[in-house]
């Protein structure tokens, strides 16, 4: 007796499939899927488009992007809200739609965040060709422009026949599941196939759940961790993004509770412990605080949870300076575990801190060396409050904004950033209070992140307040996604800052010989530099032209009062301010970062600066 079977196109059987797809952990039980963001075209807009309208949005929500790199954004915000334990799917249209999802995919994959793709492809059967929007190859005939999302994706398949589907969904949320697999998946639907009727097995439809495992440490890698950390005379725990994947904020509070280990933040990490905890140091690295780079450079052993050690966080391999230094890593990918010659504890970051402190029962480390980070924390906390404090009826300073909105935001809410000067100064002064506050994409640091990912936060957790920090640069790169939360009612406050230009890199240029050159937003100049006036751009305006509600403020107290206002508001809304950069208030850097300075210059500042690369790179080491 055959087997039950519905017909239906491929975009419909996917879709329907898709809205059956969940992931549990520790009994939980969320959609896999969630929602699907698209843009349509003649790739999937009688595809796709068709099997969405046709699913209605109980089955699949449907959610109206103006970028394809946008859309890809929201679902990595939304992906990282919920721990990876949700996420949502993008579809676009052939050609240009489709290649505009490359820069999302890399962000997606480099962070470790899930979200499908599902973009239009050319005809299977070749039809007709070239095709509109058709990449022709001269050797590779079945090369589309699809293909670049080969590299930037953890998975890629192109489905040429209806029942190819089956196993390339399958395999999808496999990957999409799994903790350490995930990233950007991509299944590349031509557009003929998209169309296509099949008769598909009514199993293929059936509920299926995808559980989110929790494996624990092998016992010999334990034990061995553990003899490393009772040996240890100055441990210190790198926290990063795993902590909060796997929810194991509780479970690393324990563990530094019973023992007294001090803790530094990643970017990715950061809000690990709250801010007051006596044994949080802040962030460490090129953008990390004084007390924690003081103490990574002495430490004897580093602990990293759930960290990539990427060079912000290493200084470019010069932070860790003890000549006997060694590292034991907990991750749950042993690629990662493996990283700086480690001992490789690999498990869930929970689970692993778990059996952490149970077998370091009764070890506490020495109470001088508690002392010490102790008051080298207090010591910072003085920075922070000098970094914050601005007086209430002058044009504040970039630190002076972080402290007004520091100011207004309560626990739960959500702050946002990924590029420009903006990382550093949170990295250093934010006061991180909720596990989920201190949202900072700096794997990629993609210009252009912070609107949309406001967004999937927003949709992810409708009642919380969610901020996306932008300065001039990363606004205009991105700002198309304000028409979308306007759209939706989604009430995300935008802080926008306005500074004339890449700060950021500004900054950088000077210190390696650059002398700031092409990072100034000003007129042309009689010598051909961009040393003109400001230009006349009025930001604030645009955004409101985009529908959001707009808030000016020239001063701290008129800065203080909008935040509080934009934060009581059901609508979204742009609180705008012109920041003071003439006065310097951000702390400098305490360590290094490897931006190599040309070996060979005529002018003296490019000289210098070598000289300058030269000595710091001789602190470079291997640990091997």
């Amino acid at each position: 007796m055959s087997s039950p079977t519905r017909r239906l196109t491929v975009a419909q059987a996917l879709v329907r499939f898709l809205s059956v797809q969940y992931t549990e952990r520790d009994g939980v039980r969320q959609r896999l899927i969630a929602g699907t963001w698209g843009i349509f075209g003649h790739g999937n807009v009688a595809g796709l488009g068709q099997a969405l309208l046709e699913a209605g949005e109980d089955a699949m929500p449907y959610h109206q992007g103006r970028n394809e790199q946008a859309m890809v954004h929201a679902a990595v915000g939304y992906a990282r809200q919920l721990d990876r334990l949700s996420a949502q799917a993008v579809t676009t249209s052939i050609g240009p739609g489709a290649t505009n999802l490359v820069t999302g995919a890399a962000l997606a994959t480099v962070n470790r965040l899930p979200v499908l793709l599902l973009p239009g492809d050319s005809f299977a059967t070749r039809a007709a060709d070239p095709l509109l929007q058709q990449l022709e190859h001269p050797v590779e005939a079945d090369l589309t422009v699809n293909d670049t999302l080969r590299p930037v994706s953890r998975w890629f398949d192109r489905v040429t026949r209806p029942e190819a589907l089956i196993p390339a969904a399958l395999h999808a949320m496999r990957v999409l599941a799994d903790p350490v697999e995930t990233g950007a998946v991509t299944l590349a639907l031509p557009q003929d196939v998209q169309a296509e009727a099949y008769d598909w097995p009514e199993e293929f439809f059936a509920e299926r759940i995808w559980r989110v495992r929790r494996p624990a440490p092998d016992p010999a890698e334990l034990a061995a961790a553990a003899r490393a950390i009772e040996r240890a005379a100055r441990p210190l725990i790198v926290a990063g993004g795993g902590v909060h994947h796997s929810g194991a904020e509780d479970a690393l509070r324990a563990l530094v509770d019973a023992t007294g280990i001090p803790v530094a933040s990643t970017q990715a990490g950061k809000g690990s412990l709250r801010h007051d905890h006596p044994a949080d140091v802040g962030g460490i690295g090129h953008t990390g605080t004084a007390v924690c780079d003081d103490l990574a450079r002495a430490a004897d052993l580093v602990i990293g949870v759930g960290t990539r050690y990427t060079d912000f966080t290493t200084a470019s391999n010069t932070l860790f300076q003890n000549p006997d230094v060694r590292f034991v890593n907990l991750n749950i990918a042993a690629f990662d575990a493996h990283k700086l010659a480690a001992s490789s504890l690999v498990a869930d970051a929970r689970t692993g801190l778990d059996a952490l402190t149970e077998a370091l029962a009764g070890h506490r480390v020495d109470a001088g060396y508690e002392a010490e980070y102790r008051a080298g924390k207090e010591r910072w906390e003085r920075v922070v409050a000098a970094a914050y404090r601005g007086d209430d009826d002058a044009v504040p300073t970039q630190t002076q904004v972080l402290g007004a909105l520091d100011a207004v935001v309560g626990d739960d809410d959500v702050v946002i950033n990924a590029a420009g000067s903006l990382p550093g100064d949170l990295h250093k002064l934010w006061r991180a209070r909720g596990r989920r506050q201190y949202h900072l994409e700096y794997g990629y640091s993609c210009m252009g992140y912070e609107i949309p990912a406001a967004i999937g936060v927003q949709q992810a957790t409708p009642d919380t307040p969610v901020w996306a920090l932008v300065g001039d640069g990363t606004y205009l790169m991105m700002p198309t996604e304000i028409v979308t939360a306007v759209q939706e009612g989604l009430p995300v406050n935008l802080l926008l800052i306005q500074n004339h230009g890449y700060a950021s890199i500004g900054g950088l240029s000077e210190s390696v010989g650059g002398e700031r050159f092409g990072t100034a937003y000003r007129y042309r100049a009689a010598d051909g530099t961009f040393s003109g006036d400001p230009l006349p751009v009025d930001l604030a305006a645009n955004a409101g032209s985009l529908g959001m509600d707009v808030l000016r403020a020239t001063t701290v107290r008129e800065l203080r009062d909008a935040l509080a206002t934009a934060r009581a508001s059901d609508r979204p809304t742009c609180v705008y301010v012109e920041t003071d950069t003439a006065t310097a208030t951000a702390p400098p850097a305490e360590a290094w970062w490897d931006v190599p300075v040309a070996a060979t210059a005529s002018r003296e500042a490019a000289v210098r600066a070598r000289e300058e690369y030269e000595r710091q790179v001789a602190a470079r080491r291997r640990h091997l």
